[in-house]
Formats: structure tokens, sequence, C-alpha cells
């Protein structure tokens, strides 16, 4: 939690916000720029309509083409928690609309790596498909479309990743970022381009009495929302919508049954969830499948109807999620390890940090990468050994430098120094030659030293100011927790202030619980618990002792417990004063 300082956020306009909403959340909302009360409306008829994305129509003809056909179809999905909701979307609506034939297949990402590979399209031919359907992936698989249309398979792409300059060969696209794609929210995730589509295709299966009792997609929004909330799409208003809406049918109890399965596992009370149960517990355990073993897994727990099943499978991806976190909690502390070993030669780290260990496991390199990049501020890439004479590996960055681009320009200037790469702004993939590991390193440092200097590497904690005595309540952090949906771009709030520790304790060897008082007002005082998770993750964390008095900035959260709830700080950072 050091080298870190907290900014607070420039609040923006909100006379246009209806008068009796409460005075803390207007200020909230203008700090994330609403500013009228058009903007709170997240009904599902405000969702901009399914007519604007590109290529619907096209994408639409095809699938009734092979409907009328009878033809069968293969879902081809991608191995994280995006992909897995995107599968079985499309899978339960496709047959919810009486398609005979449909499965799917999601690639090891170990053994075939990413999107629609020609090997992936060879496994997929033994069922025999007339047309592969990719989710969440294909906008970059030339070589795969290539061997699909050589196998006499037509293919249905769609996708939310940037596109490169030139598009696979496919016989329907659909992407909001496509090239030339005019459709206002380029932060759709996959799965919310899959619910796009099969709203359309239902609709227009119905206008030509393909199906006269198309099952209503809207019934399929908790899996739009868990999608969009795991993949860390901007919560753009579009995506707000989506959202809301699917937290509205958990809620209300009409969610599937995995999706419910893995609530209970994670002890999340369905009527209470929000997006950060989603994020936080529902998602990661989807993620471990793909990481660990197989997303098959999770895509199963999301297609069953039958409870029982539901259970057994979300207790396998809760295992999973616990053999992930240990192991990743190994994989950190070495990489920290390295980072001090690196200091003691050099106290300026690169600025472009690339770590390497021959023990690290390629499916949690990503989550290395991010927790170290929280950690030093700068973008980090961490690489795991694929075979003998190749390094995969995920790089996570920090405002104002796209990684993406930052491989694009190494690649451009060294031809060959990387094999493949990927992503967006924050986050990207890379292969590379293990002999070229040195190369790389001194690359990519050179290259993030054009986006950013050391003087960048001061972690920002942007606040929403301070609380109030009269606002550190239960009912404040129910009204929070209803407010959203909060997440990626639209951040969940967080205050500031300063505290007196009143008791501290330790909690499961990681985590700082302390009782502390805010003075108020006229001598008022306001007192609750606060919680520090992971606190002690790392050796220079700072020790807190009772009557001291520490700077915080934290989220109101309401602590369920047998029954009983309970206002509580989550600790975002700390400072003894």
């Amino acid at each position: 939690m050091l080298n870190r300082t907290i900014r607070r956020r420039e609040a923006g306009a909100s006379l246009a916000l209806p008068g009796d909403l409460h005075p803390l959340l207007r200020r909230l909302y203008a700090n994330r720029g609403i500013n009228a009360a058009d903007d709170l409306d997240l009904g599902l008829a405000r969702l901009i309509p399914v007519s604007r994305l590109g290529g619907i129509d096209a994408a639409v003809d095809l699938l009734c083409e092979h409907f009328s056909r009878g033809s069968r179809i293969v879902v081809v999905g991608d191995f994280d928690a995006d992909g897995a909701t995107s599968t079985a979307l499309v899978v339960r609506q496709l047959r919810g609309l009486g398609f005979k034939h449909v499965d799917f297949l999601v690639p090891n990402r170990f053994q075939y790596g990413y999107g629609l590979t020609p090997e992936i399209v060879q496994l997929a031919a033994e069922a025999r498909p007339g047309l592969i359907v990719t989710v969440d992936n294909g906008i970059s698989s030339h070589a795969g479309v290539t061997a699909a249309t050589a196998l006499g398979i037509q293919t249905l792409i769609t996708d939310h990743h940037l596109a490169p300059a030139s598009v696979p060969a496919a016989n329907a696209i659909v992407n909001p970022n496509a090239p030339g794609d005019s459709f206002p929210s380029k932060a759709l995730a996959g799965v919310g381009v899959a619910f796009y589509l099969m709203a359309a295709l239902s609709r227009a299966m119905q206008d030509r009495g393909l199906c006269s009792n198309a099952p209503p997609v809207a019934d399929l929004l908790d899996l739009v929302a868990l999608g969009t909330i795991a993949d860390l799409v901007p919560l753009d208003r579009n995506n707000r919508i989506l959202v809301h809406q699917g937290l509205r049918r958990i809620r209300a109890g009409r969610c599937i049954a995995g999706i419910r399965a893995l609530l209970e596992a994670a002890n999340c009370i369905a009527g209470n969830v929000v997006a950060a149960d989603l994020g936080f517990q529902i998602g990661p355990r989807l993620n471990a499948a793909g990481r660990l073993d197989d997303m098959s897994i999770g895509i199963q727990c999301l297609l069953t109807d039958d409870p029982n099943t539901a259970r057994l499978l979300a207790a396998r991806l809760t295992q999973l999620n616990s053999d992930r976190k240990e192991l990743e909690l190994q994989m950190q502390q070495e990489a920290l390890m390295a980072i001090a070993d690196m200091r003691a030669e050099d106290p300026q780290l690169p600025l472009g940090l690339c770590l390497f260990d021959e023990s690290w496991h390629q499916g949690v390199v990503g989550l290395v990468a991010s927790r170290v990049k929280d950690r030093v501020h700068r973008p980090v890439i961490a690489l795991a050994r694929a075979d003998a004479n190749t390094l995969k590996g995920s790089a996570r960055s920090v405002p104002g430098v796209h990684i993406r681009d930052v491989l694009d320009a190494v690649a451009t200037r060294h031809p060959g120094l990387i094999e493949k790469f990927g992503g967006h702004a924050m986050a990207a993939g890379l292969t590379l030659p293990a002999a070229a590991l040195e190369t790389f390193r001194a690359e990519l440092d050179a290259e993030v030293r054009r986006w950013m200097s050391v003087e960048d590497t001061i972690g920002v904690v942007h606040s929403d100011g301070v609380l109030q005595h009269d606002e550190l309540t239960l009912d404040v952090a129910r009204l929070l927790q209803q407010a959203g949906p909060w997440g990626q771009a639209f951040p969940e709030p967080l205050f500031d202030g300063c505290f007196e520790v009143r008791n501290v304790r330790i909690l499961g060897e990681r985590h700082l619980k302390l009782e502390v008082r805010a003075d108020g007002h006229n001598g008022r005082t306001a007192s609750c618990e606060a919680i520090a998770f992971r606190h002690f993750d790392h050796d220079d964390a700072p020790q807190v002792q009772p009557d001291s008095r520490v700077e915080l900035a934290y989220r109101l959260d309401v602590n369920r417990y047998n029954g009983a709830e309970r206002l509580q700080l989550v600790v975002e950072y700390l400072r003894v004063l």
C-alpha cells in the first residue's frame, strides 16, 4: 500500500439530476459524468437498438438458413467467464428456438491457444457441422476461418475484441469493434454481442414463421450481467442497463441453476447480489476452470437446469478457485522476491517490467501481472514456460500506457521478437521465443519509457471525498449498493478520511480487521468496523496499533453474518499518521 497518493475526483455539474435524489448520490453521479435524470433510466427500452449493430442482418440470415437445413452447429467459445457465459447463452437460446443439433467446444488454452485456430477447426469438424459460431473470439482468426472453409464449414464470428487491419473471410461477422461498424457502444462484452445476436435471431424467426413461441432472450440477462462484469469492460450506459437488468433477475430468484449454485457456493444471498459479487466471487470461480483445468466444467454448470448437477459442478469450480488462489499467492510472492532482488542491484526498476519463472503456471500469470502492477504502478508482463522454446505471458498496464500498442511498436521495430500478441489498452497476451527474453525485456522497457516517466509510478487512489459522521451508516451503505451497478469505468464509490484506531485483529493471517472512530462535528463521533483484505501479503505492510491514527481510503460495505447486518469499511489504502 506504499508509494500511493489519494486524489479526489472533480465533481461535475449535477443541476439536471432529480431534486429528490439523495445529496450523496447527486455528488457521486456527477463525479461519474451523470448529469441528467434520463441517464439514470436503466430500463430495457433504453438499450441501443439491435438493428444498429453491424453485420447482424447477415448473421441472422445465415443462422435461419442453417435452421432450415437442419445443420449441425458448433459454438466455439473462449476460456474465460465472458466466453463461458457467451457460449451458454447462445447454446441455450439456439436450442430453445428449435435448432436440433447444437454443441459447443472450448479449446484447452495450453494445447490449442486462443481463438478459432486450424487445430480447433479440425476438432470441431469431427461433429460434421455445417456452421461454426464463435463467441468472444475469432476476429483475428484468419487461418481458422480458411481451414473451416476448406472443409466446407461456414463460419459466423461474434466477438468484441479490437479487429486487425483485415478481418477473416467469414460468412458473417458481428463485432461492434469491427472496421466501419457504427454501433454507439464499443464496450459490449462478448456476451453482450451474443445477447444482441440472439435477440435479433429470435425476433426474425418469429417474423418468418420459423418459431411460433421463441423463448424471451431477456430470460438470459443473468448470464449477460455475469459475463459483462467478469470481463471488466467499461460500464457505459448500455452495459449498465444490461447488468442492472441481469441483477434484477438474480435478486428476484429468476436466474439459471448454475448461477444460483455458484452464489450458494460463495455464501452469497441471491436477493442481495450486487455487481461486485459477480466480479469477485462468481467470475473467478468460472475463470478458475479455464486457468487450471477445462472451461467445459463452467459451461456445463451454466447449461444444466438440474439444481443438484449445478451444485456438484459449482463445488468443483469452487475447489479449482481455491487451488488457483493458493497458486497465485505463491507466484505473487516469488514475483515480489524477484523484484526485491532487482532493486538490490538497481533501486530504479524498469518502467516496463517483465517477470519470468520456470515454475510459473500459464493460466495464472495474468493474475500475477495484475497484482504486481498494482504494487509497482507500471506495466507488468508475467511469463511462463509453454514449451522448451516458447514463453507465453500476460500483460497488465496502467492508465496512459496502451499495452497492446506498446507490444505492436516493439514487434514492428524488431520483427520476429514477438511471435504473437493481442489485447487492449490495459491487458494483453503474448508469445515469444524463450531465447529472446532478455532482448524483449530491454525493448519493452525502452518502449514504455516513451509513454511514461518515473514520476508517473506513484499510484493514485481516486476518492469521492470525505463522508460526514452521519453518512457513515448502514443505511447509506445499503443505498450505495442499490445505486449501481458499479464497475469498470463507473467505479464503486470510494471515500477517504482520518480515523482513530480503537482495536486491531488479524484474520486468517492475511487480513487486518480494525475498529475505528471518526471524529464528527460538535464532538460527535462515529465508530465502525474496517477490514483491509490481503494487508499482510507484503513485507512492508504498515503496522497498525490501537490508539494510533490512520488515513484510509475505503468503500462502504454491508457485512452480513449470521443473519445480522453491520456497517463495514473495506479499506483500499491505509497510511499510519
